[in-house]
């Protein structure tokens, strides 16, 4: 069970670090718009993000 939950963020850490590394502008600008959301857009698309990836768990397994 460690080694998979160590697998799965060490794969969280790549896929996270693409962006910035092909385009830091790209994510700058990203940040910057994400910084002037509100806190409601912001919990909204967490939420659907969490819920996109449970199903891709539940699709997986």
């Amino acid at each position: 069970m460690w080694h998979d939950l160590l697998v799965a963020m060490a794969l969280l850490l790549v896929v996270e670090g693409i962006l910035p590394f092909l385009s830091p502008d790209s994510l700058r600008r990203t940040l910057l718009k994400m910084a002037d959301m509100d806190d409601r857009t912001l919990r909204v698309t967490g939420f659907i993000s969490m819920c996109a990836g449970v199903a891709l768990l539940y699709l997986v397994n």
